[in-house]
């Protein structure tokens, strides 16, 4: 980061720049540890300097989810509907595991941004050029949740546990003594919980959220999708 200060010492300041700088901070320190005296520092200007292009804190959480926005790949032109939504929702998680901080900062925003309504117009634009009608697409983009973001809202979020990369990791021996009390417990879930495996290098977030997961779950989605767009299918019946 010190290339960055003394870079930024030469070349005027700009939102732009202030969003990219803090998504390099949060990449290399984490949000945690991200704040705007931090970046104003790694800017080499004073704090009040970054005030003239986002407003407080929220704001340049909320820039820095656009500058992640646009990373992800544009819609594949005249590709099927199908493939159209599946490699546009793979782009956006290969940018959230670019950016592991993005996750709790996109499922914290409560403004939506011009660049957020533009991304999730372009998705209803998928459906609806594939032939969707309005009704469905409307249920369709509630069912993809979270996916269109490249994340899963996980049912199984062992955060205290293997899952997380940001806590502290509990003893073998504390692990095995959670795993008997489960298997004792909550019979059913220990038998599914240790029925998979899960590549960590892929997960985003906690739980079990991994590539192969999410690309199950996303195709039984489009798969579903498929099928009630063929059968014309309204929700009146």
């Amino acid at each position: 980061m010190t290339q960055l200060a003394e870079a930024a010492r030469r070349v005027p300041l700009n939102r732009d720049r202030v969003l990219q700088a803090a998504v390099t901070l949060a990449d290399e320190v984490g949000l945690e540890s991200l704040s705007m005296r931090r970046l104003a520092q790694e800017l080499g200007v004073v704090p009040m300097a970054l005030y003239k292009h986002v407003a407080n804190k929220e704001e340049l959480l909320d820039g820095m989810v656009d500058t992640i926005v646009g990373e992800i790949d544009p819609p594949v032109p005249d590709a099927p509907w199908k493939t159209m939504v599946r490699l546009r929702v793979l782009s956006a998680r290969v940018a959230l595991l670019r950016h592991p901080w993005a996750r709790p900062v996109i499922e914290t925003r409560t403004n939506t941004t011009p660049a957020v309504l533009e991304y999730m117009d372009s998705f209803v634009g998928m459906f609806l050029a594939g032939g969707f009608s309005e009704d469905l697409t409307h249920h369709v983009m509630h069912a993809l949740g979270s996916r269109m973001w490249g994340f899963t809202q996980e049912v199984f979020d062992d955060s205290a546990g293997k899952g997380a990369k940001d806590q502290p990791r509990i003893t073998a021996e504390a692990q095995a003594a959670m795993a008997r009390h489960m298997e004792e417990s909550y019979p059913n879930l220990f038998r599914i919980a240790v029925a998979a495996a899960h590549d960590e290098e892929s997960v985003v977030g906690n739980g079990c959220d991994d590539q192969f997961e999410f690309e199950f779950a996303l195709d039984l989605l489009l798969d579903g999708f498929e099928r009630l767009h063929q059968r014309n299918w309204t929700s009146h019946g």
